[in-house]
C-alpha cells in the first residue's frame, strides 16, 4: 500500500509540475496520467524484480494474443491445391504413335491419355462419364446415340474443335486402309454431322457398350485430314501432336540412337475442362528389359512415380496404390490342336489339379496386392468381384486327389511308373487275317495278303495283287514264314516254311500289316507364354502341379509382342497352339462377346480357346443388346455358369495395377482403372504445392 501510495504522490508532484490540474477519482487520475510522458516515470519507482515481473506478464499477454491470432487463422483456413510443381514418371517403353487411332500400348495411351480428351471419359470409380460432350441422348432402344458437344472448344492451337473433328476420328478409323487396332469397335456404325457442335451415331442393333467406345479421344481435322493413309503411321504429328487435353508436349529429347529418351509435358492454357494444377510432367523412358533400372532410379530419388510387376518396399516416402483393372490371366485350350485336351475330363482334372493360392502368393507376393478379389484368384471370365456380379454356381478348388481319380477314371494310367500318366486305347483293326489260306485260294483275303507282302520287296518282289494265290505268292509266303521263322516255325518244329497261311503266320501277318490295335495317348502338351518374368514364373508353377497329376507340359516362351511380332503373328493370330497361358482386358462396361462368342474363333476375334456353344453365343447377343442393368447380370450369370461347365479354360488371377508415388503427389485419388493410362483420369487433382486459403 504503501508503494501504490508513494506512486500516486509521485504523479500528482509530476502531474503538477507538467500543469496537469488534478480532480478527483482514482481511476480518473490514473486515465488522466497514463500519457507517453508519464510511462517514462513508471518505472523509476519499480524494482528490479517488478520491472522483470511486468516485462513477463507482458510477453505472455504478446504470445497468448499471438496465439490467439494464429488459433483464429488457422481455423478459418484450410490447405488448397497451389499451382506448380514438376511431376517425374518412369515408364517402361518408347512412345511411337501419340494418336488416338493408333495407340495401343501402356506407353502411347498414357501420352494419348494426358493430350487428348473424347466425347466421353472415365471417372476415378470407372464411371463412364462426359469429356468433351455437354450432354448426350439414348434413343430408339439404343440404336442412336446423339452426342451435343460443349461451347468454345479449342485446340491446343486454338483452332475450334467441332462435331468435324469427331466425324473425321470416326471415318479415318473405320477405313481399313489406315489400319487402326480399333477398327473392330466402329464397324457398322453410321456417323453423321446434325449440328455445328452434334453429331449422331446409328446402330444395327443395339449395344450396351457402346459409350465405352465413345471414351476415344478424338483428333483435329484440321492437322491430319490431307494425310495420305499410307503416310499416317509415320506423320510427324504423331510424335508432336496436337490435342485438346490437359497438357500438351513441350520438349521431347533423343539419345544417340535415335531413341526418345524423355519427353515433357506441360499445362494447356486453353484446356476447357479443370486447369491441372502441376506444371510439367516429365517422363523417362526405360527399354522392356530394364525394369531393374527403372527401379534403381526411383530407389536414388530421380523419378516420383512407376508402376512394376510386383510390389517393392521403397520406404515411408513413397505412397502405394493397388488400383483394381478388369483383367485376367488364364490359360485357354485349343481342343483343335490337342487330342488329349480335347477330352473333358482332362480339362476338368487340369483344373482341380491347379493351386491357384499358391500361384498368387508366390507371383503377387502377399494378398494384398490384389484386393478385388480372395487373394487375387479368379473363377469366372466376369470378374463378378469387380463389377458386382453373382459369384459362378461352380467353383473348381483345389483337390488333387479328386484330380487323379478322375484321371483314372476316364482311363489316363501311369502303367509304367514313369510318373507320366497315358491313356492305352484298343483299336479294332480295319482288316484282319482269320481263315486259313493256301494255294488255290482267292477273294479278298487273298488280295489283302499280297498287299501286306508287297510291302517287302524282297519277300514279294512282283507286288501283284489279283486276288488269285498261285505260285509267285505261295513262294512269297514261304520267305515269308522263314524270315520270321522262330515266331512261326519253330514252335511247330518246321525249318522251311510251308506256303500255307495258318495260325502263327495269320498272327505275324495281322501284327506287321496293319496298324497297332493299341492307341497310347500320353497326357502330355505344350503351353505357350510371354517370355515376361511373371508370366514365365506363372507357367512353371503350372508345370510342376500338373507334374503331380501325372502330366507332361512343355513350356515354349516367346518375346513380348512389343519387342517381337511372332508370338501375335505366328501363335495367336492363326491359334497355333495347344495351351495358351495369356491375359484378357474387359472394359467398364464388361461385353464377354468378342472374346467366348463361335464367331470369334478366328482372328481378329478374341475367342482364345475356340469355344463354341449355340446356347452361348444366344446369351452373349442378349447381353450385348440389353440396355437394362438386371436382365444383363442375370445373363451374365447364366453365361458364366455354362462357360465355367464346358471348362475350355483355366481362369487364375487377376492382378492388380501397382503404382508407386511419391509423397510428394498429393491428391492421387483414383480407384479403379480400365487400363494403366487411366491412373491420369483424375490428373487435375494432383498437386505438388500448397497455399492455405480463407474458408
Amino acid at each position: 500500500m504503501a508503494k501504490i501510495k508513494n506512486f500516486f504522490s509521485f504523479f500528482r508532484v509530476q502531474s503538477s509540475k507538467a500543469g496537469i490540474p488534478l480532480k478527483a477519482g482514482l481511476f480518473y487520475r490514473i486515465k488522466k496520467l497514463a500519457t507517453k510522458y508519464h510511462w517514462r516515470y513508471f518505472f523509476k519507482v519499480l524494482t528490479k524484480k517488478e520491472k522483470i515481473s511486468f516485462f513477463v506478464c507482458f510477453l505472455l499477454t504478446i504470445i497468448s494474443f499471438s496465439s490467439l491470432l494464429i488459433s483464429f487463422y488457422f481455423k478459418n483456413t484450410e490447405i488448397k491445391p497451389a499451382k506448380g510443381g514438376t511431376h517425374i514418371e518412369g515408364v517402361i517403353g518408347q512412345p511411337r504413335f501419340i494418336n488416338p487411332i493408333y495407340a495401343n500400348s501402356d506407353v502411347d495411351r498414357d501420352m494419348v491419355q494426358l493430350i487428348f480428351s473424347g466425347l466421353m471419359k472415365y471417372d476415378e470409380n470407372l464411371r463412364i462419364v462426359s469429356d468433351l460432350t455437354k450432354e448426350y441422348k439414348i434413343e430408339e432402344e439404343g440404336k442412336v446415340y446423339k452426342f451435343y458437344l460443349k461451347e468454345n472448344l479449342v485446340w491446343q492451337d486454338k483452332t475450334p474443335l467441332t462435331a468435324d473433328d469427331v466425324i473425321f476420328t470416326i471415318k479415318t478409323i473405320q477405313n481399313s486402309d489406315f489400319k487402326s487396332p480399333y477398327r473392330a469397335n466402329w464397324i457398322g456404325v453410321e456417323v453423321e454431322k446434325i449440328g455445328e457442335l452434334a453429331v449422331k451415331f446409328e446402330l444395327k442393333k443395339p449395344y450396351s457398350a457402346f459409350l465405352e467406345n465413345c471414351t476415344l479421344k478424338i483428333l483435329p481435322k484440321h492437322i491430319w485430314e490431307g494425310v495420305l493413309p499410307e503416310n499416317f503411321p509415320f506423320e510427324s504429328h504423331n510424335l508432336t501432336p496436337v490435342g485438346s487435353g490437359p497438357y500438351k508436349i513441350k520438349d521431347v529429347k533423343r539419345n544417340k540412337s535415335n531413341q526418345i529418351k524423355s519427353l515433357t509435358l506441360i499445362q494447356n492454357s486453353l484446356y476447357f475442362g479443370e486447369k491441372p494444377h502441376i506444371s510439367e510432367i516429365n517422363f523417362i523412358f526405360f527399354d522392356f528389359d530394364n525394369e531393374k533400372g527403372l527401379i534403381k532410379t526411383a530407389q536414388q530419388g530421380e523419378i516420383k512415380a512407376l508402376s512394376v510387376s510386383s510390389y517393392i518396399n521403397f520406404g515411408e516416402n513413397w505412397q502405394k496404390f493397388s488400383l483394381p483393372m478388369p483383367r485376367y490371366f488364364s490359360v485357354f485350350f485349343n481342343q483343335e490342336k490337342s487330342k488329349v485336351l480335347a477330352e473333358k475330363e482332362v480339362r476338368l482334372a487340369l483344373n482341380y489339379g491347379i493351386n491357384k493360392k499358391e500361384i498368387v502368393e508366390k507371383i503377387l507376393g502377399s494378398s494384398e496386392e490384389s484386393s478385388p478379389t480372395e487373394n487375387g484368384v479368379v473363377h469366372s471370365p466376369i470378374l463378378p468381384e469387380i463389377y458386382g456380379f453373382n459369384p459362378p454356381s461352380k467353383i473348381y478348388e483345389f483337390d488333387i486327389e479328386k484330380a487323379k481319380s478322375i484321371l483314372e477314371e476316364a482311363g489316363f494310367k501311369d502303367e509304367n511308373q514313369d510318373g507320366l500318366r497315358e491313356k492305352i486305347t484298343k483299336k479294332e483293326l480295319a482288316f484282319e487275317f482269320k481263315n486259313d489260306l493256301k494255294k488255290g485260294s482267292q477273294g479278298k483275303e487273298v488280295t489283302e495278303l499280297q498287299k501286306c507282302l508287297a510291302k517287302f520287296p524282297e519277300i514279294y518282289p512282283e507286288g501283284e495283287a489279283t486276288g488269285y494265290f498261285g505260285e509267285k505268292t505261295e513262294q512269297a509266303v514261304i520267305r515269308f514264314q522263314e524270315k520270321y521263322a522262330e515266331e512261326i516255325l519253330t514252335p511247330w518244329g518246321f525249318t522251311k516254311g510251308t506256303g500255307e497261311v495258318s495260325k502263327n503266320t495269320r498272327k505275324k501277318l495281322n501284327e506287321i500289316c496293319f496298324e497297332n490295335p493299341e492307341e497310347i495317348l500320353p497326357l502330355k502338351f505344350s503351353l505357350v507364354a510371354v517370355d515376361q518374368p511373371q508370366l514365365v514364373r506363372v507357367a512353371e508353377l503350372l508345370k510342376e502341379q500338373w507334374k503331380a497329376l501325372g502330366t507332361e507340359v512343355e513350356i515354349e516362351k516367346y518375346p513380348p509382342p512389343q519387342l517381337d511380332p511372332q508370338l501375335e503373328q505366328d501363335i495367336i493370330k492363326p491359334r497355333e497352339y495347344e495351351a495358351l497361358l495369356f491375359g484378357e482386358v474387359l472394359g467398364a462396361i464388361p461385353d464377354p462377346l468378342p472374346f467366348w462368342h463361335s464367331s470369334q474363333k478366328k482372328d481378329p476375334g478374341l475367342n482364345l480357346a475356340l469355344y463354341e456353344n449355340k446356347e452361348v453365343d444366344k446369351l452373349l447377343e442378349e447381353i450385348r443388346e440389353s440396355l437394362d442393368p438386371e436382365t444383363r447380370a442375370e445373363k451374365m450369370s447364366l453365361f458364366q455358369d455354362a462357360l465355367i461347365e464346358d471348362t475350355p479354360v483355366i481362369f487364375l488371377y487377376s492382378p492388380d495395377y501397382i503404382y508407386l508415388v511419391s509423397k510428394e503427389i498429393k491428391g492421387v485419388n483414383t480407384k479403379k482403372i480400365v487400363d494403366p493410362s487411366k491412373r491420369f483420369s483424375r490428373i487435375e487433382s494432383w498437386y505438388i504445392k500448397t497455399k492455405r486459403v480463407w474458408k
